[in-house]
């Protein structure tokens, strides 16, 4: 091989070398911005949900929950899981009131975006998450399936419904 072989060879690697680092980076970008956006959501709904609870003295129904998420613009909501229905007026501030669980790629990773009973949403581990919500769980909510909060349908015509 001559010289400018070897030139032609060497700048073709870089070239792709670049090209995968920047793909990999711009994987974990997209994630880690679709992760940030998901949590914010959760804090407006979580904001929602305690102005709620000061305004009425309990918490929202699944139907309110719902509504918040389509005024919300829940794109990055995914399933959530909405647990008021287990909760007790006594039950401690650091009880999971919602969750939703993500599946991201590389460095951002799998986890849940959790809204607690004070208001406060974090990003946990499966590990960890899965630790406090058995902690948390009574018997009858293990045994009944998780009933996810959708957006509620609107109908385009009357006679849909």
């Amino acid at each position: 091989m001559n010289r400018r072989q070897k030139l032609i060879i060497r700048q073709f690697v870089f070239v792709v070398a670049i090209t995968t680092i920047f793909v990999v980076v711009m994987i974990n970008v997209k994630d880690f911005i679709n992760k940030s956006e998901a949590m914010r959501t959760t804090e407006l709904l979580a904001k929602n949900v305690l102005q709620y609870r000061e305004q009425f003295g309990s918490l929202p129904l699944h139907s309110y929950i719902a509504r918040q998420r389509e005024i919300l613009g829940d794109a990055r909501l995914g399933q959530l899981q909405y647990r008021a229905q287990w909760i007790n007026f006594d039950d401690p501030p650091d009880t999971i009131l919602a969750y939703s669980q993500k599946d991201y790629r590389f460095l951002v990773g799998n986890g849940f975006i959790v809204m607690y009973l004070d208001g406060r949403v974090e990003w946990m581990r499966p590990d960890a998450f899965n630790k406090l919500l058995r902690a948390q769980q009574t018997r009858a909510e293990m045994e009944m399936p998780a009933k996810e909060v959708a957006p509620p349908q609107i109908f385009q015509n009357p006679m849909d419904f």
